[in-house]
């Protein structure tokens, strides 16, 4: 065992992340059934919604799991009450100030990590009392860091400046990825993209299937003017793109996007107009599998690393 393990109660150092549209209560359940830590992506969530998916996990398994809070989600206080009522034994916060809700949290027993992109952030985090920061470097899906720090920097420089344990996230999906990240500092990793494409995620079929396809540079980092993100490059890819082609403000990004593109991507499937996030790993995915075969690989080709069973070898996820 080791740090993450220890203050999770979990088998591996292996974290899902939270992701909207993507982290419902079957893969969360299915990733911590499988010894590492399932969570759930309340971002996405109505209060009620997110009720029942902490209640169908808590029936679904036995073992810890975790729910994301966006701190800039509108009616986080609801999703407060719900997570302390139905005693969640673990919350990634991200988005915000951890000071925000950090206290309250820990008075109830709940173990707190907060996401960051920075070694400036995260030395807020520990300052705010979170017992464990994941650092997410530019390589990830989602929102991330303006800086563009990559995991491989971020990683080290973290480690340097901070006590607590460390989660590195941001393009790592198999077992080398889990490998690199112990060997640079990290006491765990947290994996999105790769449970993405997992048979339990609550993802479209057509984005799975669109990231299976993906290759080398079908991502792109994009739309810092609002919030990071990282996208497949599509139809509203490029609309983005023409945005800054011919100057355009944030503001025009802004009415570009409009509401629910992430949701029309992601989870009804629109490859055309959706938004479709996923990190850099998207060329390295090549089948759907379910999410616990995905935590065995990894382990096992983590395990055969450690052993120098296998050098150099080839790793088909």
């Amino acid at each position: 065992m080791n740090r993450i393990t220890s203050l999770f109660n979990i088998k591996y150092p292996i974290v899902q992340g939270g992701m909207i549209w993507c982290s419902g209560w079957e893969l969360a359940s299915a990733v911590s059934n499988a010894g590492g830590l399932g969570i759930i992506g309340s971002g996405s969530m109505y209060p009620e919604v997110l009720r029942m998916h902490i209640e169908k996990c808590k029936a679904a398994t036995d073992k810890p799991f975790a729910v994301n809070l966006p701190m800039l989600y509108p009616d986080i206080d609801k999703h407060i009450e719900t997570i302390i009522e139905l005693k969640v034994p673990i919350v990634f916060t991200s988005a915000g100030n951890p000071k925000t809700w950090t206290t309250k949290l820990k008075e109830h027993g709940i173990v707190v990590v907060h996401v960051v992109s920075s070694v400036k952030f995260a030395l807020k985090a520990e300052q705010a009392g979170v017992d464990a920061v994941v650092a997410e470097g530019f390589e990830a899906g989602g929102h991330n860091g303006r800086d563009e720090t990559t995991t491989l920097v971020l990683i080290p420089m973290v480690r340097d400046a901070i006590r607590i344990p460390l989660i590195a996230a941001g393009g790592i999906a198999d077992g080398r990825g889990l490998m690199s990240a112990l060997t640079l500092g990290a006491d765990g990793v947290q994996i999105g993209s790769r449970f993405v494409v997992s048979e339990e995620a609550s993802a479209h079929i057509n984005f799975k299937n669109e990231i299976v396809k993906a290759i080398e540079g079908d991502t792109q980092l994009t739309l810092k003017e609002l919030t990071p993100v990282r996208l497949l490059k599509n139809d509203f890819y490029n609309k983005v793109e023409a945005v800054y082609l011919k100057g355009g403000n944030a503001e025009e990004l802004k009415e570009l996007l409009g509401r629910g593109r992430s949701k029309k991507g992601m989870f009804e499937g629109d490859l055309v107009e959706g938004e479709l996030e996923i990190g850099q790993v998207a060329g390295m995915i090549s089948k759907i599998k379910p999410a616990g075969e995905i935590v065995a690989q990894i382990m096992l080709e983590y395990t055969n690393l450690r052993k120098d069973i296998v050098r150099g070898g080839k790793f088909c996820i």
